[in-house]
C-alpha cells in the first residue's frame, strides 16, 4: 500500500476534530493520518514512504467550484478576450484589430465585454460602430455574464434576419424605438439564431481547448468543478467522453460533476444515466435550468420593476407551467434541477415548482440567489436545497447594482451572512469565464464585500463572512451540494486527500493579500497535480 506522507506545513483540515496539523499521511488517495510531523514520521516514514515538504505552508482541504463552464472557458482561450476594455472605443480597437487579420466571412468570436466599466460613459457600440470595425466578418460578441451578445449585420445576414422572424422563447433581438431596427443587440436566448450559423469546433479542438481549461483550474487550485458544457462540447454523450478521456483516460484527476442542459434529458434516459453516474472524477450531475436572465440588462426577474427603469421587471424564460413541466421530467428521472434564479420573482417560481414534487437523493441547487425577498428565506432553508452563490459577483456588481435594484432590495441582495447564519445550506463557485476562475478572488469577495483596489470598509459589511465560512462555501458546502461531504470538502481520516496549499497563510494575513497569494501545489487523491 502507496503511503505519502505530506509534513512542515499548516494544514487547515475543516475538521473540529483537529483543525489544524503539521503533518498528513496518505494511503491510496485516501487521508490515513494526521497529526504533528513527529508523530507522522515516526509512525508512517518507512523506507517506502514518499515524504513530499509543504515547505511551511498553509493548505486547506481542496477548493471546489460549485458553478463554472469549463467548456466555455476553453473556447474562449479561441476567441477574442474583451474583458479588460475600459471604455467603448477600447473595445472598438479590439474588434477592429481582430478583424484585420480575420479573412473574409470567417466569423469573429469574442466575450467579456461590460459597458459598467466603460470610463468615457459612450456606452454600448452600436449595429453601425460594429459594421465599421468589422465589415467583411460577420461578429458574435458575448457580454461578461453570457446573457447578452452583440452582433453586427453580417451575422444577421446569415441568420436571414427580418423584422417578424420567430424568436426562441425567452429571447429578445432588442429593436431602436424610433427606427424600428435592430441594435445589435440579442437578449437571451435569442443568440440560438446566430449560434447554429458558426461553424463548431471539431473534437480534436474541443478536447484541446477542454485540456486547456481543466489544467488551468488546477493550476488556480482546483480540486473538483461543478461544470456546464453540454451547450459548447456537444451534447450528453460527447461531453462525458471528452471529460473521460481527459480526467480517467489522461489522469488530469480534476474532479468533475458534469451538469446536463435540460433540452438533453432525453440523453440521461438513452444512455441510462442519472445523477452520481460515473466515478469518483466524473460524475453526472444534476439538470440544469435557466429562470431568468442577468442584472446587467435587465434580464433578471423581479418581483417589482427595476429602480433605474420602472418600464420593466425583467422576465422570465419559462412561464410558470413550462417550469413546473421541466421540472416534472427531471423528477421521473430521478434527477436534482439546478436552476439559474438571480431575480427574487424568478427564485419564487422555482421554489413554487419544487415544491410540487418530492425531493430526490441528491439536493437542488438554487444558483446565484441574489435578491431574496425575507419571505423566501424559509423556503430554501431545505435540507434537499443548496444556495449556490458566486461571491466574485459582488466585486464585478457593486455599486452599479444598487441603481439597478434600489435602495430596499438592496438590503436583501448578496447576504450570504444572512443565508448561513438563518441555517441555508450553500455552496460557491466563479461562474467562469463570467468571472475570473481564481477561489482566492471568490473568498476575498466574501470576506471583504468589496472589489479590489477599494479602500472603503465593503458594501454592507455585516455581510461579511469569516475566512473560516469563506473556505467552507468552496470546500464542505460544495461538496455537499453533490451528497459527497461524507468523502471530500474536509480533510478527514477516510477522506479523499485534495489538498490546495498556498504562499500565504490565509487565516493570518490581511484579506487584501489574498490577492497576491499564490497557489503552490493542487493535490488531488495524494497526488500533486499541479506546482508553481
Amino acid at each position: 500500500m502507496a503511503t505519502t506522507i505530506f509534513r512542515n506545513g499548516r494544514i487547515y483540515t475543516g475538521d473540529s476534530k483537529h483543525l489544524f496539523v503539521q503533518a498528513l499521511v496518505v494511503r491510496d488517495g485516501i487521508v490515513h493520518d494526521l497529526g504533528s510531523d513527529a508523530d507522522m514520521l515516526l509512525q508512517y516514514g518507512g523506507s517506502d514512504a514518499t515524504v513530499v515538504d509543504l515547505q511551511g505552508c498553509t493548505a486547506t482541504p481542496g477548493l471546489i467550484d460549485s458553478h463554472l463552464h469549463l467548456g466555455w472557458l476553453g473556447l474562449t482561450f479561441l476567441q477574442l478576450d474583451l474583458s479588460k476594455a475600459r471604455s467603448k472605443d477600447e473595445m472598438l480597437f479590439l474588434l477592429k484589430e481582430k478583424a484585420q487579420a480575420t479573412p473574409e466571412n470567417t466569423w469573429i468570436q469574442g466575450y467579456g465585454w461590460d459597458e459598467n466599466l466603460f470610463a468615457d460613459g459612450g456606452g454600448i457600440p452600436t449595429i453601425e460602430e460594429l459594421d465599421q470595425a468589422a465589415p467583411h466578418c460577420p461578429i458574435l460578441l458575448a457580454r461578461i455574464c453570457g446573457h447578452a451578445n452583440l452582433v453586427n449585420s453580417k451575422a444577421l445576414e446569415q441568420c436571414g434576419y427580418h423584422r417578424d422572424m420567430e424568436v426562441p422563447a425567452g429571447g429578445v433581438i432588442v429593436h431602436d424605438p424610433v427606427s424600428g431596427k435592430p441594435t445589435g443587440m440579442l437578449l437571451e436566448t435569442a443568440s440560438n439564431l446566430i449560434t447554429k450559423h458558426i461553424p463548431r469546433p471539431d473534437y480534436d479542438q474541443l478536447k484541446q481547448s477542454l485540456r486547456s481549461s481543466i489544467r488551468y483550474a488546477m493550476a488556480h487550485g482546483l480540486t473538483g468543478a461543478h461544470t456546464e458544457d453540454l451547450r459548447e462540447l456537444g451534447g450528453l454523450a460527447q461531453t462525458y467522453r471528452l471529460y473521460d478521456e481527459l480526467i480517467n483516460g489522461e489522469e488530469l484527476a480534476l474532479r468533475s460533476n458534469l451538469l446536463v442542459f435540460y433540452p438533453h434529458m432525453h440523453e440521461l434516459r438513452d444512455l441510462n444515466m442519472t445523477a452520481g453516474y460515473g466515478n469518483a472524477h466524473v460524475q453526472i450531475g444534476a439538470v440544469k435550468i435557466f429562470a431568468d436572465g442577468a442584472l446587467g440588462r435587465r434580464t433578471a426577474y423581479l418581483s417589482a420593476p427595476y429602480a433605474d427603469d420602472p418600464s420593466t421587471s425583467g422576465y422570465p424564460v419559462h412561464e410558470q407551467d413550462e417550469l413546473t413541466e421541466l421540472v416534472r421530467q427531471a423528477r421521473e428521472l430521478g434527477m436534482p434541477i439546478a436552476v439559474h434564479t438571480i431575480g427574487d420573482k424568478a427564485l419564487e417560481m422555482v421554489l413554487d415548482s419544487l415544491d410540487q414534487f418530492p425531493a430526490v437523493a441528491y439536493r437542488d441547487r438554487l444558483i446565484h440567489t441574489q435578491i431574496l425577498r425575507p419571505d423566501l428565506l424559509d423556503r430554501l432553508k431545505h435540507p434537499h436545497r443548496i444556495a449556490d452563490i458566486q461571491p466574485r459577483f459582488l466585486a464585478g456588481d457593486f455599486p452599479w447594482v444598487m441603481d439597478r435594484v434600489g435602495q430596499e432590495r438592496i438590503q436583501h441582495s448578496y447576504i450570504w451572512k444572512t443565508m448561513m447564519d438563518y441555517g441555508i445550506i450553500c455552496a460557491a463557485g466563479s461562474d467562469t469565464p463570467v468571472e475570473p476562475i481564481d477561489p482566492l478572488l471568490g473568498i476575498h469577495a466574501a470576506v471583504t464585500r468589496k472589489a479590489p483596489g477599494e479602500t472603503h470598509d465593503g458594501y454592507f459589511p455585516q455581510e461579511k463572512l469569516t475566512m473560516e465560512e469563506a473556505i467552507h462555501l468552496f470546500t464542505l458546502g460544495s461538496a455537499q451540494v453533490t451528497n459527497e461531504d461524507h468523502v471530500k470538502g474536509t480533510l478527514s481520516r477516510g477522506k479523499y486527500a485534495d489538498m490546495t496549499v498556498y504562499s500565504k497563510d490565509l487565516f493570518a494575513i490581511d484579506p487584501d493579500e489574498l490577492l497576491s497569494t499564490k497557489v503552490m501545489m493542487t493535490i488531488i487523491g495524494g497526488t500533486v497535480c499541479y506546482t508553481s
